[in-house]
């Protein structure tokens, strides 16, 4: 490994791993003898995505990592409740190494030999949340800029040595798309909502050009094969229309960069923004290899004092159904995130000291259900409970079909020394025997009462008639919206003008056999050179909020001087492949 340490990989699945220093971008490996390798097609809707979130990792989240990294500073007079406050309080940590604190967590926490244990697992496949700042910040924003990045593409070798593909999930973007912990700041949300709304809008659509540029390059496309382009927006404060606008612009952009059709580029998978599957059929008509993502837990809603072995069914009866109608009427539909919890008991879980429902202390919660030690004392489950959770866990595999676990590896607290949130980590599951050693297992465990059947539409998987979407479609989605969520018309928000310098991600170097460096071509990180718009930033005569600011904030007044306003409005050409006939 790169620290220099070694490791057996064990593959009990006809899984074969592949790296040669002179040949690194050699796409030979296959996780298992039922996956196809990445040099050869993986049949979206036939093959299945038995997939794992690697959360925690780049996008830091308190109850993920290791909570140490967080519970050092939740006495501050500001605690660290997310990466925000986080990153200032490890910056005035001068005495502990200030904010490369988080450059070794990035080094540690994750490793090759989690993705050689993850294809040995019978995993085919890793959700990666990677926030906007893996490229930049601005202003005031104390993120540690650019440095996850090169982690990143630790992430893209070590999952091409053992033929996992990658799902590039962005999960924090300016502003908040929801105002939760792990999209960088608590709080409220200013992306689509808000004075900053439209412009911070801008920002997120050009750190999706970004990465969608480099990862549509030929060295990593066939590696980097799903692109998740916002985590969990709230739709319902943003509102449908503007985040299907969003959605469709960001669908050109990325379709601008890699092409159409099958290989060209990434799927692109959306949430469904809490909203219900069916809002979102027929709203893309024809597009090209897009997915629809949705999270389904259980345990945020409200609290019961079952046991364990009563949910045997519940995945099954809850979501398989639904699954299958989605796949059928929108097309490919992947559970981006689940886990084994039936309670919000765990370390964090809510958030930093915000408490559980089952115990009755988080903010609004009812009256207290019970205890939380029998669903986080995982050392002292019996038997039973460990059966029951594994019975759980097949009946969801067969419900969501084609799924990421939410997660692969949770960190131990400072306090206690244990994993305090198990029912959310596939690698202690797997090692103390709740989780199955099979995914395959789960094969019939729902005995599918309103089945689907394969394949996916052409056009859905990127063959005949992809991209070849209704002009009258394309039109009702026009980018930008009218208006903005608590902002108002566009006209009095705040906005960006395409004048800035492009910042491109670099690429990975290699060392070839006998310490010289590889020839090999990395790609310059730019995959459409016709696409040479330039950055979105601020114009010299307007004036602008804190692109995190209450959304219930009043533009600035004035907004602007002079002309340069209308200028920044004026929709800009995107260069599209042509679709599929």
């Amino acid at each position: 490994m790169d620290d220099g340490s070694t490791f057996t990989y064990h593959n009990s699945f006809g899984g074969t791993w592949y790296f040669d220093e002179n040949d690194p971008y050699n796409n030979a490996a296959q996780a298992q003898s039922w996956t196809p390798a990445l040099n050869a097609t993986f049949r979206y809707g036939i093959d299945k995505i038995r997939g794992v979130n690697i959360g925690g990792w780049l996008n830091t989240e308190p109850f993920l990592l290791s909570p140490a990294l967080f519970e050092p500073y939740l006495s501050n007079a500001q605690p660290a409740v997310d990466e925000w406050t986080l990153s200032v309080a490890m910056r005035a940590d001068t005495a502990n190494g200030g904010i490369s604190q988080l450059e070794n967590h990035y080094k540690t926490f994750i490793t090759e030999k989690d993705f050689a244990e993850i294809a040995g697992a019978g995993l085919n496949f890793v959700r990666i949340p990677i926030p906007y700042w893996a490229i930049e910040t601005r202003g005031s924003e104390p993120f540690l800029a650019g440095t996850s990045w090169t982690y990143f593409l630790k992430a893209i070798k070590w999952a091409r040595k053992y033929g996992l593909r990658i799902n590039l999930d962005l999960h924090a973007l300016p502003g908040s798309q929801n105002g939760w912990n792990h999209s960088g700041k608590l709080g409220t949300i200013g992306l689509l909502n808000g004075p900053m709304g439209y412009a911070n809008a801008q920002r997120s659509l050009d750190y999706i050009r970004v990465f969608a540029e480099f990862i549509s390059q030929p060295q990593y496309r066939d590696v980097v094969t799903i692109f998740g382009i916002m985590n969990e927006p709230q739709g319902p404060t943003m509102g449908q229309d503007a985040l299907s606008r969003f959605y469709m612009e960001a669908y050109n952009i990325i379709r601008s960069a890699g092409g159409t059709g099958a290989g060209n580029g990434p799927f692109i998978s959306l949430h469904d923004g809490f909203f219900s599957r069916s809002q979102w059929v027929g709203v893309f008509p024809n597009a090209d290899r897009v997915a629809l993502d949705t999270h389904p837990y259980l345990c945020f809603n409200d609290q019961s004092s079952s046991a364990m072995s009563s949910y045997a069914t519940t995945p099954c009866t809850s979501w398989g159904s639904l699954v299958n109608t989605s796949m059928s009427s929108f097309g490919l539909t992947t559970a981006g995130e689940w886990s084994n919890a039936v309670t919000d008991c765990g370390l964090y879980l809510n958030g930093v000291n915000l408490g559980t429902r089952y115990e009755g202390t988080y903010p609004g919660s009812s009256a207290r259900v019970g205890s939380c030690t029998p669903w986080t004392d995982w050392q002292n489950w019996d038997s039973t409970m460990k059966t029951s959770i594994n019975t759980f866990a097949l009946a969801t595999m067969d419900a969501l079909q084609d799924y990421f676990f939410w997660t692969w590896k949770i960190g131990n607290s400072s306090v206690s020394g244990k994993v305090e949130t198990p029912a959310w980590s596939y690698q202690l599951g797997l090692e103390n025997g709740w989780m199955p050693k099979d995914p395959r297992q789960a094969i019939g465990a729902c005995g599918n009462t309103s089945p689907w059947s394969p394949p996916l539409q052409a056009y859905q998987t990127g063959g005949a008639g992809a991209g070849n979407i209704p002009a009258t479609a394309t039109a009702a989605l026009a980018w930008p919206p009218a208006s903005i969520s608590n902002g108002g018309a566009l006209s009095v928000l705040p906005s960006y003008t395409p004048t800035g310098v492009i910042p491109t991600l670099s690429a990975p170097t290699f060392t070839a056999s006998g310490g010289a460096t590889a020839t090999a071509n990395p790609g310059n990180g730019w995959a459409n050179p016709a696409d040479s718009q330039g950055f979105q930033v601020p114009i010299p005569t307007c004036n602008y909020l804190d692109p995190w600011i209450n959304p219930a904030s009043a533009p600035p007044s004035p907004l602007c001087t002079g002309g340069a306003r209308r200028r920044a409005l004026s929709p800009q050409p995107l260069i599209t492949g042509a679709p599929i006939a």
